[in-house]
């Protein structure tokens, strides 16, 4: 539905993890819709979904509206032969884009493959993978703000970028309506950093190689980890990976075997994966009676294998969090915004 209907609907229905109460959902396929309905609203009265593969939404009834964004398009900009400069539509699926920039062998988005959630998502979460975030290939934002409806460009210097962070999370109240992207033309990928893809690949780190072999790697690395969602596997009916790889400061005491990245700031960045692993939660482990469950491909990821309630994943989660800190003394971070929810603070 378009032009400011709206109809009964249920997250459970429209999100990755397969949870969630009723809403009424307005179905926005144009700018000028999105423009209509944010400038007449606040963050708590309108929330604004792409994919729904990352989001945790409570079974209750929401009492907001729910602002579905569909917008398609993605078009050339400008070529200079050497870089291509694209507008996307913040309702395009990401891999769709990302598939479409490698058949043209445009080069920057391939180690994004698989992921799913639509454009408008990628700035807000500065969504990443392998090595590689969105930030790198981004060159600005077209926005309309709560409220007021009034449109801005943003540079990439305007969004405060980190990991897995950007103003939109903290504190920058407005909605995406279109990203440009600035990407390689000579058919080759941004510098391979990521370890398991430089050995998948068989190349030495900061290798560039053809961006078809590069995104037909990583969709083979995500599947054999259940991150490339399939109706039919349960692995795959998740938010992706629930928490964040924590950074901490470099006198943190981890043990000497825990993977480990040091940053420019003097801080480290750990494996959340590695540290729920280690605070004896492994893949498969559901409590007792639960329909939730870790993933038992990759125990970054929290799943539902079948009728599970949003109460039931909070619950695991909570208590992977639990786990993980009486191990370690690290807090984990989750991924996900939860809506009408929240994990449980660790005992």
């Amino acid at each position: 539905m378009t032009g400011g209907s709206a109809r009964a609907w249920r997250f459970s229905q429209h999100t990755t993890i397969g949870v969630g109460g009723e809403a009424e959902a307005i179905i926005a396929a144009d700018e000028a819709h999105i423009r209509r309905e944010v400038a007449r609203s606040t963050p708590d009265e309108l929330l604004v979904l792409g994919g729904g593969s990352n989001l945790l939404v409570s079974d209750r009834p929401y009492q907001g509206r729910v602002l579905c964004i569909r917008t398609q398009g993605v078009e050339v900009l400008e070529s200079d032969g050497a870089h291509v400069r694209l507008r996307v539509a913040a309702g395009e699926p990401l891999d769709s884009v990302v598939a479409y920039t490698v058949s043209q062998g445009w080069g920057g988005l391939e180690a994004l493959s698989g992921i799913p959630g639509r454009m408008g998502a990628t700035p807000v979460q500065n969504v990443g993978a392998y090595g590689h975030e969105i930030s790198e290939v981004l060159r600005s934002v077209s926005d309309v703000s709560y409220g007021t409806g009034c449109p801005t460009v943003r540079l990439p210097g305007d969004l405060g970028f980190g990991y897995r962070m950007s103003a939109y999370k903290r504190d920058l109240q407005a909605v995406v309506l279109s990203v440009d992207l600035e990407l390689t033309t000579d058919g080759l990928s941004a510098p391979i950093r990521f370890g398991p893809l430089t050995e998948a690949l068989g190349v030495a780190g900061g290798a560039r190689v053809p961006v078809e072999e590069v995104r037909r790697e990583v969709l083979r690395l995500r599947r054999s980890k259940g991150m490339v969602y399939d109706p039919a596997d349960p692995d795959t009916h998740s938010c992706g990976s629930f928490f964040v790889n924590p950074i901490v400061p470099e006198a943190t005491s981890v043990p000497e075997d825990a993977p480990r990245w040091r940053l420019s700031d003097g801080r480290m960045k750990l494996s959340a994966a590695w540290l729920i692993d280690h605070a004896g939660i492994h893949r498969g482990f559901r409590l007792p009676g639960s329909r939730a469950g870790v993933s038992t491909r990759h125990t970054l990821a929290l799943t539902n294998r079948g009728g599970a309630g949003a109460d039931e994943i909070v619950a695991l989660a909570s208590h992977i969090r639990e786990q993980v800190q009486r191990a370690f003394g690290v807090l984990l971070v989750p991924e996900p915004r939860f809506v009408g929810l929240a994990l449980d603070e660790p005992r």
